[in-house]
């Protein structure tokens, strides 16, 4: 996915800020990575129906800097279902601000289990994506 999807939804879309950012107004890549995360994370919950824990980061690419003030979208998709795990395919897009087209930010794959009450491995459902 190199351009920003227009027939889907992003998982989760949030304003880089000022306290997001060194001190030469990038923003750190641990800010990124966290809601790369919380995006892969909330397409996992909602397949599985529950609880799930990130166990691996496949891969994580960097293509472009994000700036203060650039609105990410995180598009998330499952990439492969499991016994007990799921895979989830995170792009990264950001809107800069006075710019008319949408970049490519970051691209992580990583991979969530289910879990049960006592945070063990439980077996997930196989559904229609």
């Amino acid at each position: 996915m190199d351009e920003m999807p227009k027939d889907k939804q992003p998982s989760i879309r949030v304003m880089a800020m000022p306290a997001d950012a060194n001190s030469a107004g990038d923003i750190f890549g641990g800010w990124i990575m966290s809601q790369v995360d919380l995006a892969g994370s909330a397409v996992a919950h909602r397949y599985v129906r529950g609880r799930v824990v990130t166990v691996a980061v496949n891969s994580f690419s960097f293509h472009q800097p994000v700036f203060i003030g650039d609105l990410i979208s995180c598009y998330a998709e499952i990439v492969k279902v499991g016994n007990t795990s799921i895979t989830i395919e995170v792009t990264v897009f950001a809107e800069r601000y006075r710019e008319d087209n949408p970049v490519k930010v970051t691209q992580a794959v990583l991979t969530y289990v289910a879990v049960d009450e006592n945070r063990r491995p439980t077996p997930i459902k196989k559904q229609d994506v």
